[in-house]
């Protein structure tokens, strides 16, 4: 057997990239029996069934690092949580569900800024929360090409996912990045103040600089499933520092007296607007949860 990754998924077609080259596989009925389904990324044995035209099928999947559901994809290193800074203004809760899912899966997070060069003044205050809170913050410009080596420097070496909604420029990103890559770029409906779903497919680009980068269907909204109460806490990073609840590890920073999540807070060293969002999220949970019962 051949070893390679999925680098495409399309319809029940895997495109395999092995030393051999390229390979067109289906993926053995066991996997389907088992409910498995193989993911972009993932590190797969194939069997060679028409070497001519490089046909072969899925025999084995390895046991993946990490695994994400909404991009679909496995083995991420990175994730580049991708926001425009106008048109379409960036819906800050949604880019909050997406950080709380790449620190679930374990996801070395960079939050783009693009579109810089037509700040409203919005920029720095963003700029300012998430950088806060810990993040590596980056605003790029495809139109001024600013900032485009810093993002080649993140993707170095890294199965990198962009992830973000539609129309704020991440196919444009990956084209200043690598011109070679061509996607389809797409407009953002004035009507709705979305964009339209450009990217149809999960697919790991190869990089001239090294590794990997993955181009995702946008995304209207991010699902909490599987995510506890008592866990969401674990993934806004800027409450670590404040261990010191009188619940402790019980308190989910909200009525309990003496949170020091709260009084950080208060005092300004937490952002009200990331806590506002933890609160958001947190009554989600629960109603996810009472219906569940």
């Amino acid at each position: 057997m051949l070893k390679g990754k999925i680098i495409k998924g399309l319809s029940s077609f895997y495109y395999v990239d092995t030393e051999n080259g390229l390979y067109e596989c289906k993926a053995r009925g066991v996997f389907r029996k088992k409910k498995i389904t193989p993911l972009v990324g993932d590190n797969v044995s194939i069997s060679i069934v028409d070497e001519e035209n490089k046909k072969g099928v899925v025999e084995e999947i390895e046991k993946r690092d990490t695994e994400l559901v909404r991009p679909p994809i496995a083995n991420v290193d990175k994730a580049l949580i991708v926001f425009a800074v106008v048109d379409p203004k960036p819906n800050l809760s949604l880019l909050d569900r997406f950080i709380v899912h790449a620190e679930r899966e374990g996801l070395e997070i960079v939050i783009v800024f693009t579109k810089s060069d037509l700040d409203d003044g919005s920029l720095s205050n963003l700029v300012e929360i998430y950088e806060t809170t810990g993040y590596r913050v980056i605003p790029v410009s495809s139109e001024k090409h600013q900032n485009i080596d810093k993002i080649r420097e993140e993707l170095k070496g890294n199965t990198v996912v962009f992830a973000g909604p539609s129309g704020v420029g991440k196919s444009s990103l990956l084209n200043e990045i690598d011109e070679s890559f061509q996607l389809k770029t797409g407009s953002v409906s004035e009507k709705i103040g979305r964009g339209r779903h450009t990217t149809r497919h999960a697919e790991l680009l190869k990089l001239e600089c090294g590794g990997m980068v993955a181009d995702t269907p946008g995304f209207s909204s991010l699902e909490l499933d599987g995510i506890e109460e008592m866990e969401l806490k674990e993934y806004f990073i800027e409450f670590d520092e404040y261990d010191e609840c009188r619940f402790g590890s019980k308190c989910v920073h909200e009525n309990e007296p003496g949170c020091a999540v709260k009084q950080a807070v208060e005092d300004g060293e937490i952002s009200q607007r990331r806590y506002d969002s933890y609160i958001q999220l947190l009554n989600e949970i629960r109603q996810k949860n009472s219906r569940r019962y």
